[in-house]
C-alpha cells in the first residue's frame, strides 16, 4: 500500500470506507466500542491535524510570495488577474447551475410544486433554522468588514481567513520597503517557517488514507443504506441537477480555460491534483485541504511558490465555484418547490446574490446554508425551506468542495502561465530556489 502513489492510496481508502460503512450500523461495536465513534475519532484527528497547519502555512506562504513578487505593479497585475479569474469562473458556475435547474426543473414533480409531494420534515426545518440563525442580505457588509480585523490574533484563532489573508498581504508588501538588513532577516525567517510547514504537511499526508477512510466511513455509517436510498429517491432530481452542473463546470469549462488560456493539457492537471481532490471530497473543506492543494500545485504541477502562495490561500477563502453553483440551484429548487413565480428579475437577483455570497460568506460555518438563506430572504421565502435540501446537503457538499479546490488549482496554473512561468505541468517541478525567483 505504501508503495502506491498517494492518490491511489486515498482512492482505495474511499472504496474501503464505503464498504465498511455500508456493512456497519450506528450500533455496531468492536471490543465494546462503537465503530461509528472509532471512525469519528480518527476522522476528527486527521481534520484537526490539517487545520493545525493552516494558519502558519497561509501566513508564511503569502508573506514569502508577496515579498517575492517585488514592486506594487507586479502585485497589482497578479491580483487583478486573480480576481478576474475568480469572478469569471464563479459567474460561469452560477449560470451553469441556472441553466440546468431551468432545464430539469427539480422543484416540480408531476406538474406540482415539490413541497406538496415531498412535504417538509419539521425536524429538518428546525435543524435548518438552528444552523443559520437570523441571516439576511444585511449580513453581507459585515462579512466584508471582517477583511480588516481589529485583532489579527483573534482572527487567526476564530478562523477568519479573509482578515488573516489581508494582514499577510500587507505584511509581505511592506516588508520589502524597510531597511534591507531587516527585510532580509524577515524574509529568511518566514521562508524558514514556510519550508517547515510544508515538511509538516508532507508528514500529515502520510496518514491521509487513514483519515479519509474514517471520515467517509463515518458519513456512510451515519446515513445507513436505507436512509440514503430514500433520500436519493425523494431528492434524486435535485441531486442530479447539482451533479450535472458541477460535472459540466469541472470537465468542460475549467479544462477549456486550461487549454485555451494556459495552453496545458487538462488531463495532466487532473493527475497532478488527484490527491488534493480526493482529500477535498472526503473532508468537504477547502480550507482543511489547502496544505495539500499547495503541495500538489507546487510539486506536481510545477507552479512557483510566488504564484501559488497568493492565488491558493485567497482562492480557498473567496473562490467557491462549486458553492456558488450549489447556492443558485438550491435557491431555484426551493423557489420552484414553493411554487414561486421565477421571473427574469428573480433569477437575476439569485445570480447576483449567489456571486456576492460565494465571495464573502465562504469562511462562515455552514457557509452554503447561510448564503442560501440570504438568497431566500431576498426573494421572500422562509429559512425553514432549507429543510427540503438539508438531507442531501452533506453528500453534495463533498462534490462541490472538490470543484472549489480544482478551480483554485486551475487558477494557480493559469495565473502562473500568464506570469511567464515555463515549467508548469511539464513533468519537471521547479526547485525551491527557482520557485521563489
Amino acid at each position: 500500500m505504501l508503495k502506491l502513489k498517494l492518490h491511489w492510496q486515498i482512492l482505495i481508502a474511499l472504496v474501503l470506507a464505503v464498504i465498511a460503512g455500508s456493512l456497519t450500523g450506528m450500533d455496531s461495536t468492536l471490543l465494546g466500542v462503537r465503530l461509528y465513534d472509532v471512525y469519528a475519532f480518527f476522522g476528527t484527528l486527521f481534520l484537526n491535524a490539517l487545520k493545525m497547519i493552516i494558519v502558519p502555512l497561509i501566513v508564511s506562504s503569502i508573506i514569502v510570495g508577496i515579498a517575492g513578487i517585488g514592486g506594487s505593479h507586479g502585485l497589482a497585475r497578479m491580483g487583478g488577474r486573480t480576481i478576474l479569474y475568480y469572478m469569471v469562473t464563479s459567474l460561469f458556475a452560477i449560470l451553469l447551475g441556472l441553466f440546468f435547474v431551468n432545464l430539469l426543473s427539480p422543484g416540480i414533480i408531476d406538474g406540482m410544486p415539490a413541497q406538496e409531494v415531498l412535504g417538509l420534515d419539521g425536524e429538518l426545518a428546525a435543524q435548518a433554522s438552528a444552523k443559520v440563525g437570523e441571516k439576511g442580505v444585511g449580513d453581507i457588509p459585515g462579512v466584508f468588514l471582517s477583511m480588516v480585523p481589529p485583532n489579527v490574533v483573534a482572527a487567526a484563532a476564530n478562523g477568519q481567513m479573509l482578515g488573516l489573508i489581508f494582514f499577510s498581504l500587507l505584511f509581505g508588501f511592506f516588508m520589502t520597503r524597510i531597511t534591507e538588513d531587516y527585510a532580509e532577516v524577515q524574509f529568511n525567517f518566514w521562508e524558514g517557517v514556510y519550508e517547515t510547514m510544508m515538511r509538516i504537511t508532507d508528514w500529515v499526508m502520510l496518514f491521509a488514507p487513514i483519515g479519509v477512510f474514517a471520515l467517509v466511513a463515518k458519513v456512510v455509517t451515519g446515513l445507513g443504506g436505507g436512509q440514503l436510498a430514500e433520500m436519493m429517491q425523494s431528492l434524486g432530481l435535485f441531486a442530479l441537477t447539482v451533479l450535472l452542473a458541477l460535472a459540466a463546470h469541472v470537465f468542460i469549462v475549467l479544462p477549456l480555460l486550461l487549454k485555451v488560456v494556459a495552453r496545458v493539457r487538462p488531463t495532466r492537471h487532473f493527475q497532478a491534483m488527484a490527491p488534493a481532490l480526493l482529500t477535498a471530497f472526503s473532508t468537504a473543506s477547502s480550507s482543511a485541504t489547502l496544505p495539500l492543494t499547495m503541495d500538489c500545485v507546487e510539486k506536481n504541477a510545477g507552479v512557483s511558490n510566488r504564484t501559488s502562495s497568493f492565488v491558493l490561500p485567497l482562492g480557498a477563502t473567496v473562490n467557491m465555484d462549486g458553492t456558488a453553483l450549489y447556492e443558485c440551484v438550491a435557491a431555484m429548487f426551493i423557489a420552484q418547490a414553493y411554487g414561486l413565480e421565477l421571473s427574469f428579475a428573480t433569477q437575476f437577483t439569485i445570480v447576483l446574490i449567489a456571486l456576492l455570497t460565494s465571495i464573502g460568506v465562504a469562511g462562515i460555518p455552514a457557509a452554503s446554508l447561510v448564503a442560501i438563506t440570504i438568497i431566500l430572504s431576498a426573494i421572500g421565502l422562509p429559512v425553514e425551506a432549507l429543510g427540503l435540501i438539508l438531507a442531501v446537503d452533506r453528500i453534495l457538499d463533498m462534490f462541490r468542495t472538490s470543484v472549489n479546490v480544482f478551480s483554485d488549482s486551475c487558477g494557480a496554473v493559469i495565473i502562473g502561465k500568464l506570469e511567464g512561468e515555463q515549467d508548469i505541468l511539464t513533468g519537471a517541478p521547479q526547485d525551491a530556489e527557482a520557485s521563489r525567483s
